[in-house]
């Protein structure tokens, strides 16, 4: 079967079993048994398109790839994170660090007189890596879905800048009913948050098709994904201190990212738009 029905079966069957999970968050809350289920709709839609296309499921790209790659994904949302929550809480838009939050982590690591500094790095060290991995169990079902399958489909019938564009406006499609009618936004208005979080997915993807290509796997984009979510989610904003504007500015929500991700989706278009300019040239004057 030709990619594009392929395609049109997998964007129906994904939507269609995602609804089920919606609608229990919208009348249950956002629970972690139905933010998981929903998480892994990506993963069973495009294993159960390959059973009914006869695609080979295996060619998902499973294997890790290099080990670079592996450590492009796990950094890359640093380049993003760090300034962001920096300017935030340089500027007073948002505090740092939130003083129940420190007394968690200083129970947690059992260093209660320690320097406030010393239980903050030694938690980051920490979960960079085993928060970090705890979840990837929660976004690999997504990326088996989003990367796994939709890119390499879409790549087959389109260019590396339509199927960044076109799978970030879809993976952005498939979060907005959480966006706009559960509770999966900061409290800013909600065209404001969708807004936010759609600009930064998108741009996103841009690095996610990027290194899902270079490296024939999907593996690198679990980890970009997992690192995201894991250091947005359990370090930097528990340790900010909200203020009336802080919501407006920091995490997935919020503009502060924008800047730093966007310049980063430049770059990497660049390069990978300007590598395959030269390698098409070369093969044209081979070909003469």
């Amino acid at each position: 079967m030709p990619p594009r029905p392929r395609i049109f079966i997998y964007l129906v069957l994904v939507f269609s079993f995602s609804s089920v999970f919606y609608l229990l968050c919208f009348r249950h809350g956002m629970k972690a048994p139905y933010v998981f289920g929903l998480m892994w709709c990506p993963a069973v839609a495009a294993i159960l398109t390959c059973l009914l296309t006869k695609r080979p499921w295996h060619e998902f790209g499973w294997r890790l790839g290099k080990s670079k790659y592996l450590l492009a994904g796990w950094a890359f949302p640093l380049l993003y994170i760090w300034p962001a929550y920096l300017l935030v809480w340089a500027t007073g838009v948002g505090g740092f660090p939130e003083a129940q939050q420190v007394e968690k982590i200083r129970g947690i690591l059992h260093m209660p007189s320690a320097p406030t500094w010393a239980p903050l790095m030694l938690y980051y060290l920490i979960g960079s890596v085993a928060a970090v991995l705890f979840s990837c169990i929660w976004v690999v079902g997504e990326e088996i879905g989003w990367r796994g399958f939709l890119v390499p489909e879409l790549i087959k019938v389109t260019s590396f800048t339509r199927t960044a564009l076109i799978s970030g406006v879809i993976w952005t499609a498939w979060h907005s009913p959480l966006i706009i009618w559960s509770h999966y936004n900061s409290g800013a208005p909600v065209w404001y948050s969708l807004a936010c979080f759609a600009t930064l997915t998108i741009a996103a993807s841009f690095v996610f098709v990027w290194l899902t290509i270079k490296s024939g796997s999907f593996w690198p984009a679990v980890l970009l994904h997992a690192s995201n979510n894991a250091m947005i989610e359990g370090y930097f904003s528990p340790l900010t201190v909200e203020r009336a504007r802080t919501k407006y500015f920091a995490g997935e929500f919020g503009c502060g990212m924008l800047p730093f991700i966007v310049f980063s989706a430049w770059l990497v278009w660049k390069s990978f738009t300007e590598v395959n300019g030269r390698c098409g040239a070369r093969n044209a004057r081979l070909a003469n």
